[in-house]
């Protein structure tokens, strides 16, 4: 079975960091597969030129599917609870919002829409679902190119207090990064990309293109309320009552955030070149890792502008770039890659081949 090694935690305590992967193989039904698939991975790049065998189940690739995609709809869940969490312990009174970034097909324009919520229809659809529910209800076209529906460039949820309080807080903002297929996220995490990737001076300046799934920011007013709100998230207590309401279990995983990883993006070395500021962390909570931001409101204002601007497509672009010359320097890793794509995507065609491995595919 694939495990993560251990990471060490701020307090020196070690943790598991449970990445997509890591989730989809703790099912029994699939530990198999996937650890049989890293075995001859591994195989392959130790001894190249020898032979080797693998055996595919479509059957289990099915399975895999659906259960990395049931872990991803658990995973949302449980971010929208914290965001719920959140919102009651530090806003008086809320709006919920669903924000779609769409764009015209074939043409760079973009446009933004905004849809009121209520929280039992946050916790019943996905945010691919919310997303793609409002755009279908529209249609661009013109004499030449006919009616087209608008693509989903980014969707996201906004918790907005209809009044601030001394710490200003302007919203809290919910994202999954989820969109990527299961076949990247699995050779990903075979090949270690994003340690690949990190010790790759070559390669070092994509790493930001390797994300995590779960997010969420919190945009405060001025950007010396950020450490200040950042240190309250620290000694954050979720109360029983409210978590009973909320539908969390009262247990000890759910009474706090655990922070595993705190990097400063708000001056000095750490800054990053674009002008992104932030306080962002890595907690772990209910048995979920998040990506926890806390970010001045102008810097906030900025990102979305440009979000709004620039296809989002351009920041896959740039991931697949990523892939692509990683594929290049490990021709292993575009082989699974094409294999997987392969076997979730288009079975019938013809599987790719490599040299020194046969492939058995059964039903």
């Amino acid at each position: 079975m694939i495990t993560n090694p251990p990471e060490v935690h701020e307090s020196g305590e070690e943790y598991h960091y449970r990445s997509p992967l890591w989730m989809v193989t703790q099912e029994p039904v699939l530990s198999r597969w996937v650890a049989d698939l890293q075995h001859i991975c591994q195989e392959q790049l130790e001894f190249p030129e020898r032979n080797h065998e693998l055996r595919i189940s479509r059957t289990q690739a099915d399975q895999m599917r659906e259960t990395f995609a049931a872990l991803i709809r658990r995973g949302e869940s449980k971010l929208h609870r914290l965001c719920a969490v959140l919102c009651h312990n530090y806003l008086k009174s809320w709006e919920i919002h669903s924000v779609v970034i769409g764009q015209v097909p074939d043409l760079d324009e973009r446009f933004t829409l905004v849809q009121s919520l209520q929280a039992d229809e946050v916790f019943q659809m996905t945010d691919l679902d919310l997303g793609n529910r409002q755009l279908r209800k529209l249609r661009f076209g013109d004499d030449q190119r006919g009616w087209h529906q608008p693509l989903l460039v980014a969707n996201f949820l906004d918790y907005e207090p209809l009044e601030l309080d001394q710490r200003a807080i302007h919203r809290i903002t919910s994202r999954i990064k989820a969109e990527e297929e299961i076949w990247n996220k699995v050779v990903d995490e075979l090949f270690e990309l994003d340690k690949l990737v990190k010790r790759d001076k070559h390669l070092r300046h994509l790493s930001r293109y390797v994300k995590d799934v779960f997010g969420l920011k919190v945009v405060v007013g001025e950007a010396e309320r950020v450490r200040q709100f950042h240190e309250e998230l620290r000694g954050v207590r979720v109360d029983a009552s409210l978590r009973e309401q909320l539908q969390i279990p009262v247990e000890k995983n759910t009474e706090a955030f655990q922070f595993i990883e705190t990097k400063d993006y708000l001056q000095g070395s750490d800054n990053k070149r674009s002008g992104w500021k932030a306080m962002k962390s890595v907690v772990r909570w209910w048995d979920e890792t998040f990506e926890v931001q806390v970010q001045p409101l102008r810097n906030y204002l900025k990102e979305r502008e440009r979000l709004s601007r620039q296809s989002h497509a351009s920041f896959k672009n740039r991931r697949e770039e990523l892939r692509t010359e990683v594929a290049r320097k490990i021709p292993l890793y575009g082989f699974y890659r094409d294999l997987l794509r392969w076997v979730f995507l288009n079975q019938d065609g013809q599987p790719p081949q490599y040299p020194h491995l046969k492939l058995e595919v059964v039903p």
